[in-house]
């Protein structure tokens, strides 16, 4: 297993500024986690203690190579319970907020943004691998686990691509 190093995730960031970057504060628990160990974990997500509204996210892509991604949550959060865009778990035991990040290249410094809801503490991982309820009598709750865990791969992944090409 390659190790995520702070060098690494650092220059992982595709829509964060160098100064973004420098400020982060990187989680103790990085060097748990490396590139080869996303069988439990689809994305790595970690809010900065430095500032209220920042997070941070470690998306893997299409392709496989993960690319860092600066959020910023809404000043707002929603009137009803949200649903999270990415683990869709109707039985959240969390929060979930409008977190917006900036497009990559010339449309994110014009101010271009992409925005989702999207569990607060970026809790997605874990809720995906609960068991869902079953929906009728013989109702597949490992085959359903299975498919939520890869519809979240490809909702994160399509996120990233997102930001970078603009579709």
């Amino acid at each position: 297993m390659l190790p995520l190093t702070d060098t690494f995730v650092r220059s992982s960031f595709i829509n964060a500024s160098r100064r973004e970057v420098k400020e982060m504060t990187v989680p103790d628990q990085l060097g748990e986690f490396g590139l080869d160990d996303w069988d439990r974990l689809d994305y790595f997500g970690w809010r900065d203690p430095k500032f209220a509204r920042r997070g941070y996210v470690l998306l893997p892509r299409l392709d496989g190579e993960p690319v860092g991604v600066l959020l910023t949550q809404a000043e707002a959060t929603p009137r009803a319970r949200a649903l999270c865009n990415w683990c869709r778990d109707v039985r959240l035991p969390n929060d979930v907020v409008f977190w917006s990040a900036k497009r990559v290249g010339d449309a994110g410094r014009r101010g271009n943004t992409v925005g989702t809801l999207v569990c607060r503490a970026f809790e997605c991982s874990h809720n995906v691998r609960n068991d869902p309820p079953p929906a009728y009598t013989g109702f597949d709750v490992v085959a359903a686990r299975e498919r939520r865990i890869d519809e979240l791969r490809l909702k994160t992944a399509g996120f990233a691509d997102m930001l970078i090409t603009g579709r």
